[in-house]
């Protein structure tokens, strides 16, 4: 299993929909709106390397309103408890995440 992320800049007025639209293109696992440089952070799960640029090159590409893409490829997954934690920084143990 290869994980990519892809962080992407987005037309200011279409963010929402981008990342929408996102959500629904083949091997993308999860969309995240962010703060920051980059508006909007893409997971992507692929059975294999040469899946990475269909996905990138064939798929986000296509999509209204990215400005810009930067993809990184993850080398190690760590402990899911442990990243959880990490996204769940700044927000009260009893909120539902």
């Amino acid at each position: 299993m290869v994980t990519a992320i892809v962080m992407v800049q987005a037309e200011r007025h279409s963010i929402q929909s981008t990342a929408e639209a996102l959500a629904g293109v083949d091997g993308v696992r999860e969309v995240y709106s962010v703060t920051g440089e980059w508006d909007i952070v893409a997971v992507l799960k692929l059975a294999q390397y040469e899946d990475l640029d269909d996905v990138v090159t064939g798929g986000l590409r296509r999509v209204p309103g990215i400005v810009r893409t930067q993809t990184m490829l993850a080398f190690r997954t760590y402990s899911e408890n442990l990243l959880d934690q990490g996204f769940g920084v700044g927000l009260d143990e009893g909120q539902n995440r």
